[in-house]
């Protein structure tokens, strides 16, 4: 397997060679030289690609080459626009919050994060090992995705951090990967309970009542994050994966379309007695009204981010106005969150748009060959789970900054600044390569020893 890795060594020294190159280009097009820190972000980029790889060829030589290399281009790409925006709001917002630069604070997390792929690459000998701290974990995702609700400070007009000192943690990117590992665990064990049918309404065969238990509790449980955090994105994704995991296990629609009834009633009850979920809604129907007279706008309109998101997406127009030569830096703060997408499309223009949102295709793409591959429920289960959380997440960010849906607020994967985001995305693509790793495995031993050289973890 070391054309694997020799192409996946190939592929990741490109993409920190593009992330160089990008940071050169936007310092020559800001300062008219070269930034004074490429040095310092090539040695940071490089050297944590370099112990990246070198922990997947030596403890998941099997892996898919394409995994590692896509996050690492995505990581590139997010610091040099942060980077870029960094210098335009120094000047725009002199001497407030908005001009303390966030891209050197993202370089540590993104370290940290790359540390801990490592660990988790080196360390977790097999994804089914997972399976032995399955409630525990749930447990604990629990305890954590409920936590800024009572503990966390309004920010944005959503709760989902806890800030400890200087440092503020989003527990929901960490407990969207704890709730994947605990669906795949409990889908195994109960798929055949739960693919029994029930009645049949309208040709529909709809689930038996005493099986609807544990999707309704899902529902119960992204409802209270919504109402009580105001969260719609992490309610989404949470929904979302867990009921297309579910399909997957059952192959039953029925589940589908429950799950869809009840997702679309849960967030048009929120959005009706939710303010801020209630004026994300009147943001996302008309985001030009900010313009009007104050007394003329709908209520909840507060903000023109929409607005010049849309601004800077005409004004990219197919290629793009080039890197550093935007004005992005309009959006304000939530430039550097999910609305770094809107930097992409005016300096990078529909093109660049499009390329990264198929590095998101290619990434979740490669995650979901790794679970059809898989020899066991679980990691098939795993994999497609991971997958779908990334999918969703990217889906409700594009979705909110484009305008197809109403703005949700999470971060952009690797590509916006957030340091529990980050971490907690290369937790996801550590999980995904040990899957892929174990895929591979299976595919190079011969028919029948798979089992015997990777037995299974009873529970």
């Amino acid at each position: 397997m070391s054309h694997r890795r020799n192409t996946e060594l190939v592929l990741v020294v490109l993409a920190v060679l593009i992330g160089v190159f990008g940071h050169a280009a936007a310092g020559l097009a800001v300062h008219d030289e070269l930034p004074s820190g490429l040095a310092a972000y090539t040695a940071m980029l490089g050297g944590s690609a370099l112990a990246a790889h070198l922990a997947v060829r030596r403890f998941a030589r099997h892996a898919d080459p394409v995994l590692l290399p896509v996050t690492v281009l995505l990581c590139a790409l997010g610091l040099v626009l942060m980077d870029r925006l960094d210098q335009s709001y120094a000047v725009r917002y002199s001497g407030t919050y908005q001009a303390v630069p966030v891209a050197p604070n993202q370089a540590v997390w993104t370290v940290i994060g790359v540390g801990l792929m490592v660990l988790v690459v080196a360390l977790l000998r097999h994804h089914r090992l997972l399976q032995r701290y399955t409630y525990l974990g749930m447990a604990a995702a629990m305890l954590l995705l409920v936590a800024p609700a009572f503990f966390g400070a309004d920010a944005f007009g959503a709760k989902r951090w806890i800030t400890v000192g200087p440092l503020s943690v989003q527990p929901g990117e960490f407990v969207k990967v704890m709730i994947v590992v605990f669906f795949a665990s409990y889908l195994m064990a109960n798929r055949d309970a739960l693919a029994l049918v029930g009645r049949r309404f309208l040709g529909l065969a709809l689930p038996r009542g005493r099986n609807a238990g544990p999707v309704l509790l899902v529902w119960a449980v992204s409802l209270v994050v919504l109402f009580y955090q105001r969260d719609l994105g992490t309610s989404l994704i949470f929904f979302g994966a867990f009921i297309l995991m579910l399909y997957v296990a059952t192959e039953r629609t029925s589940w589908v379309v429950l799950g869809g009834l009840m997702a679309v009633g849960g967030a048009a009850a929120v959005a009706l007695t939710q303010y801020h979920v209630k004026a994300r809604v009147a943001a996302w129907l008309d985001p030009m009204a900010i313009y009007l007279p104050e007394d003329e706008r709908p209520p909840g309109i507060i903000s023109d981010q929409s607005a010049q998101a849309l601004f800077a997406f005409g004004a990219g127009d197919l290629t793009g106005t080039g890197l550093g030569q935007g004005h992005s830096d309009l959006v304000g703060f939530a430039g550097r969150s999910d609305f770094i997408l809107a930097s992409v499309g005016e300096e990078l223009g529909l093109l660049g748009v499009t390329l990264v949102l198929f590095l998101y295709v290619l990434l979740i793409w490669r995650g979901l060959a790794a679970g059809m591959a898989s020899t066991d429920p679980f990691g098939k289960l795993l994999a497609l789970g991971l997958s779908s959380v990334l999918a969703l997440q990217v889906f409700v960010v594009a979705g909110g900054v484009t305008g197809l849906i109403p703005l949700t607020g999470k971060a952009l994967p690797f590509l916006a600044q957030g340091g529990s985001s980050t971490v907690a995305n290369w937790l996801l693509v550590a999980l995904l390569i040990k899957v892929s790793d174990s895929s591979g495995k299976a595919s190079t031993m011969p028919e029948g020893n798979a089992t015997i050289l990777t037995p299974a973890i009873r529970v």
